[in-house]
C-alpha cells in the first residue's frame, strides 16, 4: 500500500498539544488578553533572537509590512522596489499605503530580488526597497544595503517565510530599517491563528508602530494618529514564546530534509535551488516544465504538493486596472507556471521522504 504523505502536518510537526493546552489555560485564567505581559515578553525575546533592538507584535504578517511602511511615511507619490516573484501580501502592503510598487524580476539562481536589476528600476520617486526572503532563502541583503546607501533609500524586508534564516553570523530581522514577520500557523514559527511582528533597531520607528497598531493611541482615549486595530493577542504571544526556543532545532531538521531532496533529485530534469545552509527551507520549490503532470502523478500515489504561486501579483484581477501591473515579467511568469513545492516539515519521516523521491524518479524514469 502506498505511503500517505501530506504536504504539511502541523500536529505531527510540533507535537506540543499538551503543552499548548496548559499555556492556553494559563492565559485564560490570567484575565489579561490584549497587550499584556505575554506580548511584551515575546516582543523582547523575539527581537533578541533576531538580534534587533525592538519588536512590535501586530495582528498578522500583512499588517506588519503595511504598518512598517506607514510608520516610515511611505504613501502616495512614493515608489517601492519589490520582487515580482512573491506572495501578493508583499504587494498589498505597498498599495494599501497608496504607494506604487515597482516590480523587479528575480535572479534565477535564488528566485529572489535581483540586485543587478534593482538600480535600473530606481527613479526620482523611489523611497524604499522591500526585499522578500522567499521560501526561507535569504535575499541578497548585503548588495541591497549597498544600493540603499548609495541612493539614500530605506530598505525593508519581508521575513514571513524566513524566521531564523541568517546572512553570515546575523539573523534576518536585524539587517534592514525594519522587518515584517508572519506567525501564520504554517510558518516556521507559527501560532494557532493569525499573528505578526516587526523588528527594528530604530527606537522612534518602534514607538510609532506601537501607536499605529493601537488605534493611533499611546494613551488610552487620546489618539495622536489615525491608526489601526492590529494587535498580537496574549494567547498567541504565549504560544509563540513556548515555541521560539525550539525554532533553531526545527529549522535544522528542515535543512536536513532539504539537503536530502536536493542531492537525490539533482540529476532529474528539474531546477532546484542549490543547497544553502543559511536558508530555513520554509518551502522546497522545484521548477519543472511538466509541473501539472508531475503533481497529478504524485497525487495519485498519495503525495500532496502545492504550487507557490500559480498567478503572480501583477496578473491578479485586483490589479488589472493599475498602470504598474501592465507589463510582461517573463521570469516571474515562468516560475508561476513551473513551480511545485514538495512536502517538507519537521516530523516528515525518512520513509515518507524516500517514497516521495522514489515516485518523482518513477515519473521520469518509470517504475
Amino acid at each position: 500500500m502506498p505511503v500517505s504523505v501530506p504536504f504539511l502536518d502541523l500536529v505531527q510537526s510540533y507535537g506540543d498539544g499538551e503543552k499548548i493546552a496548559v499555556t492556553c489555560a494559563t492565559v485564560a485564567q490570567s484575565g489579561w488578553y490584549i497587550l499584556g505581559p505575554e506580548v511584551a515578553a515575546f516582543e523582547r525575546e523575539f527581537a533578541a533572537y533576531c538580534g534587533a533592538a525592538h519588536g512590535v507584535g501586530v495582528g498578522n504578517g500583512l499588517d506588519a509590512l503595511r504598518l512598517l511602511l506607514l510608520a516610515s511615511d511611505i504613501g502616495p507619490g512614493a515608489e517601492v522596489i519589490v520582487p515580482a516573484n512573491t506572495y501578493i501580501a508583499t504587494i498589498l502592503a505597498i498599495t494599501q499605503t497608496g504607494a506604487t510598487p515597482v516590480l523587479v524580476e528575480p535572479a534565477l539562481a535564488t528566485l529572489n530580488l535581483d540586485p543587478a536589476r534593482v538600480e535600473a528600476a530606481i527613479s526620482p520617486h523611489t523611497r524604499a526597497m522591500l526585499a522578500v526572503h522567499l521560501y526561507g532563502n535569504p535575499a541578497a541583503m548585503v548588495e541591497l544595503q549597498a544600493i540603499a546607501s548609495r541612493h539614500d533609500l530605506l530598505l525593508f524586508d519581508d521575513c514571513a517565510q524566513a524566521h531564523g534564516a541568517t546572512i553570515g553570523s546575523q539573523r534576518l530581522g536585524s539587517l534592514s530599517n525594519g522587518s515584517g514577520f508572519s506567525f501564520f500557523p504554517t510558518k516556521n514559527l507559527g501560532c494557532l491563528g493569525d499573528g505578526g511582528a516587526v523588528t527594528t533597531n530604530d527606537g522612534k520607528l518602534a514607538e510609532r508602530l506601537r501607536c499605529l497598531r493601537n488605534y493611533g493611541s499611546q494613551r488610552k482615549y487620546y489618539n495622536q494618529l489615525a491608526g489601526w486595530n492590529s494587535r498580537l493577542d496574549e494567547l498567541q504571544a504565549a504560544i509563540l514564546r513556548q515555541r521560539l526556543p525550539h525554532l533553531d532545532q526545527r529549522n535544522a531538521e528542515r535543512r536536513r530534509l532539504a539537503q536530502v531532496y536536493i542531492e537525490a533529485l539533482q540529476e532529474l530534469p528539474l531546477q532546484l535551488l542549490p543547497y544553502n545552509p543559511q536558508s530555513v527551507y520554509h518551502l522546497l520549490p522545484v521548477l519543472c516544465r511538466d509541473r501539472d503532470s508531475l503533481q497529478a502523478f504524485l497525487k495519485e500515489r498519495g503525495i500532496a504538493t502545492m504550487i507557490h504561486y500559480p498567478l503572480p501579483p501583477h496578473q491578479q484581477d485586483c490589479y488589472r486596472h493599475c498602470a504598474w501591473a501592465q507589463r510582461s515579467l517573463p521570469l516571474t511568469e515562468a516560475i508561476a507556471q513551473q513551480e511545485l513545492s514538495l512536502p517538507l516539515y519537521p516530523g516528515l519521516t525518512d520513509a515518507q521522504q524516500t517514497y516521495v523521491i522514489e515516485q518523482i524518479r518513477a515519473f521520469y524514469f518509470g517504475p
